[in-house]
């Protein structure tokens, strides 16, 4: 039977603006297009999770606002447990995003409010929920020292571990250490390892530093290339999977992270749970939005029976 999946992590509402330029300092500009929607890179992987079928709880801190009401609608309709405070004190994070007509280039600016707070407490105060679980899966958008805690935790009690680093981040081997799995992008490999990832191989090489440093196994996300597991001695090359035109990328890892987590978590082999990240993420990428593109159970399914 499938055990829980206890995720930490943030929500931001995503703001987007799209215009043909920025404005300079002073200046007011007509935009062509505005959008509002739900982000966080834990929420999304919390999201991805519970449609694919896990039992998923989520740890985090919002404001008492109205984004934070927004992210309490998304997981009850997804179907996941938060194991959430809302402060008045604070906000609910936010994500300015402007996208370049022309171009589609972007330029980012994410506030996390509430959940900058977070730290060894928050987590302490969650031990017994994180250590019943069967998988524990964190990111760095909230502060180092709630991702430690909570691996700790879970190792402590025997939950497997996967830390997605991102955003990127300086990283001490015994943080390294209380990972199960790690599941870097190209660009994170790179910067935890110095090596440049470009393919398969390169990704190997950037897997066998990290395991070099303590981490159990890897899981080297290459985009339209798939992905690159390294596992003990074995190594397996997944190529990606999608069922239709790619409209958008921005939830991919998210959904691929979810995926792994609820495979894992239902006692696949870490091949297995790698193919169903592939699948969900292969499905998300041919829809708009990132929680709003992640697949249910059924059609993830059908993808990998296809």
């Amino acid at each position: 039977m499938a055990r829980p999946i206890v995720i930490l992590g943030m929500f931001a509402a995503d703001v987007s603006f799209r215009a043909e330029r920025q404005p300079k300092l002073g200046e007011t500009i007509l935009g062509s297009a505005f959008a509002l929607g739900p982000g966080g890179k834990g929420s999304n992987q919390a999201v991805a999770a519970a449609r694919a079928g896990g039992q998923v709880h989520l740890i985090s801190r919002l404001g008492t606002d109205t984004f934070g009401d927004m992210a309490m609608d998304l997981w009850a309709e997804a179907g996941l447990t938060p194991a959430v405070t809302r402060h008045a004190d604070s906000y609910t994070g936010a994500a300015y995003i402007f996208l370049e007509q022309a171009s589609g280039n972007n330029a980012i600016i994410v506030c996390p409010g509430a959940a900058n707070a977070m730290g060894a407490d928050d987590l302490r105060a969650q031990a017994d929920l994180i250590s019943g679980a069967g998988v524990f899966l964190t990111q760095l958008e909230t502060p180092i020292a709630a991702a430690r805690e909570g691996l700790s935790i879970a190792r402590a009690a025997g939950v497997t571990t996967i830390l997605n680093p991102a955003p990127a981040a300086d990283l001490e081997d015994d943080f390294l250490a209380l990972c199960d799995w790690i599941t870097p992008n190209e660009a994170e490999a790179e910067g935890l390892t110095g090596i440049a990832v470009t393919g398969p191989d390169d990704a190997a090489r950037a897997a066998a530093a990290l395991i070099a440093r303590g981490v159990g196994g890897v899981v080297v996300t290459l985009g339209a290339q798939g992905v690159l597991l390294c596992h003990g001695d074995r190594r397996v090359h997944i190529a990606a999977t999608t069922p239709g035109p790619v409209v958008e990328t921005t939830g991919a890892g998210d959904a691929f992270n979810g995926g792994f987590a609820v495979a894992l978590a239902r006692g696949d082999n870490p091949e297995t749970a790698a193919r169903f990240g592939c699948a969900v993420a292969g499905i998300s990428v041919t829809r708009a939005g990132a929680a709003a593109s992640m697949p249910t159970r059924a059609e993830i399914e059908a993808l990998l029976l296809g």
